[in-house]
């Protein structure tokens, strides 16, 4: 009887041992279960993400061969333009600046002023031998009406020189004069005939110096012209102006400066007029042409402003080519190196540049579209007008040529 019966202990930790047993086997049950799902969830992301990275891949070349590669772009680009150089053409000192460096100036504005006083008293001289070479003229033209009277004259003087003669031959014969008398009046013949000559020389020595010209295009009233205009010309030139619009820059001259003709005395840059050169790789001119459009950015503004231009010229060499120590490609050690080629950028509306302005040297990036091959790929023909010009200097010439005429005429008083 005491070996069958069991104690509380006992019967306790048997339903203690059935239960534990039953909770290990579900848990072994359930754990491949739960590693399922997690690795199944994987393998979708991956083929998804093969799947993005495949339709990525198509796209892009889509996008490449029907359109990406009709472009080409670089960011080795510059802003260029004319630097307009400010020199005086004769010597002078500085006693005024009329513009410092970033002033905007108009054509015309005097940007320099040198003392005028020997340029003054050049031209006052300069006018003075004008107006009396004109009335010496005038004199050449009285000789020559003078010189022609006196021909008249001794016209006059041979025939009656010639008709005393002839009476007195016939009186001779008779014997009515003596022989004397009849060679006196042939030595009057002989002395009216020979000042006839020379009155007749003098007549057309006169007549050259003033033949087939009035007083304002005789030579020497345009000798004197001349050196008036060269005197004009340096009197005006004792003021430098502006020879277009544009930004001053690069000042270097001082007041009480003396200054040679030729020396750098600061420079105005038309802002409104720049451009681009962008330097390309030779392998990315294959289908690039003259006119195709071009899209340009700077960094100073970024992406958010676009300018819009035009491929203007294509260049004739690389950079290389023209640098002052060209590259010596015929050694033994020489190394392939891709060249660049410069690409000149119009801009196509310059009212791009009053709203967002550019200066010279900022850089800028360029992306040209290929999708246009109907140009050439060099100038087919030569410019038919300047690429830069000023006509500022030519109103200069007119006012001398005024101041000219206007001397000749005021002593032309009372000439025919």
């Amino acid at each position: 009887m005491s070996s069958q019966t069991s104690t509380p202990a006992e019967n306790s930790a048997v339903p203690s041992a059935n239960t534990a047993a039953p909770d290990t086997a579900a848990s072994n049950t359930t754990a491949p279960n739960a590693a399922a799902p997690a690795k199944n969830s994987r393998g979708l992301l991956l083929r998804l993400l093969g799947v993005i990275v495949v339709l990525g891949i198509i796209a892009w070349a889509l996008w490449y061969f029907l359109d990406g590669r009709w472009y080409e772009g670089t960011d080795d680009a510059y802003v260029n333009g004319n630097v307009v150089q400010i020199t005086p053409q004769i010597a002078g000192t500085v006693v005024s600046i009329g513009a410092d460096d970033g002033d905007l100036v108009h054509a015309g504005e005097v940007l320099v002023q040198f003392d005028p006083s020997d340029a003054d008293v050049a031209l006052a001289e300069a006018k003075a031998n004008l107006a009396n070479t004109v009335r010496k003229v005038r004199g050449l033209y009285s000789n020559v009406n003078g010189a022609q009277a006196d021909v008249a004259q001794r016209k006059v003087a041979v025939d009656k020189a010639r008709a005393d003669y002839n009476r007195r031959v016939a009186l001779a014969k008779s014997g009515a004069i003596s022989a004397e008398e009849l060679s006196h009046a042939s030595d009057a013949l002989t002395s009216a005939e020979s000042g006839l000559i020379t009155s007749q020389q003098q007549y057309q020595t006169s007549k050259v110096l003033v033949d087939d010209t009035v007083v304002a295009s005789h030579p020497d009233v345009q000798a004197a012209a001349a050196r008036l205009r060269a005197a004009f010309l340096d009197d005006v030139r004792a003021t430098l102006v502006a020879p277009v619009d544009g930004y001053v820059a690069k000042r270097s001259v001082q007041v009480g400066q003396r200054v040679q003709p030729g020396a750098p005395l600061m420079a105005v840059v038309p802002l409104h007029g720049v451009w681009v050169d962008a330097n390309f790789k030779e392998t990315q001119l294959a289908k690039m042409r003259l006119g195709q459009p071009v899209e340009i950015d700077s960094d100073v503004y970024g992406g958010s402003v676009k300018y819009k231009g035009k491929v203007e010229s294509l260049g004739v060499g690389t950079g290389s080519a023209f640098s002052l120590l060209p590259a010596q490609n015929a050694t033994g050690n020489w190394i392939k190196i891709v060249q660049r080629i410069p690409v000149r950028v119009f801009f196509d509306d310059p009212k791009q540049l009053d709203q967002h302005p550019l200066r010279l040297g900022m850089s800028m990036n360029v992306t040209v579209n290929l999708h246009d091959q109907s140009g050439a790929t060099l100038a087919q023909q030569s410019p038919t007008q300047p690429a830069f010009s000023t006509d500022i200097y030519k109103q200069q010439l007119v006012k001398a040529d005024a101041a000219i005429t206007q001397i000749i005429h005021a002593n032309m008083a009372g000439s025919k």
